[in-house]
């Protein structure tokens, strides 16, 4: 595709339906769930409404997840890069393959999304919305030069005593912050 991105080990597109099969592999592994379980897919249509939002992202602000392959194989490793939440802020994601953990390619990932965040909407704030005990991907939002801006206990998470992280390269509003919450 003429659109694809690329980073130096890794070939990023916009997802096409015939991604499905491959996308809900990832999000239907345990081992890619472990710091919030309830959220893993067991069923492709949970993943399927997962695209779609990924795909309204793309037509409202030119930018989404993105389905990553490792470019010397071609193999789908993971998704993710910059959506936009509440047409605030962007908002860094990604899921890596469980088989691909360790390597660098959450970051390798993150990193061209902040990038073309930056491009497309550099007054809008890009942030990363995590669980405190997912200590790597705060090292992969410190690695993205974001700050630590809010703490707090994640509503509607099924245990109450987790917290709820949000980094973000600038500080955020009220408003901004709320869209990161929502």
């Amino acid at each position: 595709m003429t659109d694809d991105t690329l980073t130096p080990r890794l070939r990023l597109s916009r997802p096409v339906a015939a991604d499905l099969d491959e996308v809900f592999a990832i999000q239907s592994d345990p081992r890619v769930w472990t710091h919030y379980p309830s959220l893993r897919h067991t069923d492709p249509e949970t993943t399927i409404r997962m695209m779609e939002r990924w795909e309204r992202s793309w037509s409202d602000a030119g930018l989404g997840s993105w389905v990553a392959r490792l470019r010397d194989t071609g193999e789908v490793v993971g998704n993710g890069g910059c959506t936009l939440l509440g047409g605030a802020v962007w908002n860094i994601g990604y899921r890596i393959a469980g088989d691909h953990h360790g390597q660098g390619l959450a970051t390798e990932l993150a990193q061209a999304g902040v990038e073309r965040a930056r491009v497309i909407a550099p007054d809008r704030p890009v942030i990363a919305y995590l669980v405190e005990h997912n200590h790597a991907s705060a090292r992969v939002a410190g690695k993205l030069g974001l700050d630590l801006v809010h703490r707090a206990p994640d509503a509607g998470n099924p245990d109450p005593g987790v917290v709820r992280l949000v980094y973000a390269d600038r500080p955020l509003t009220p408003e901004q912050l709320a869209a990161a919450m929502a």
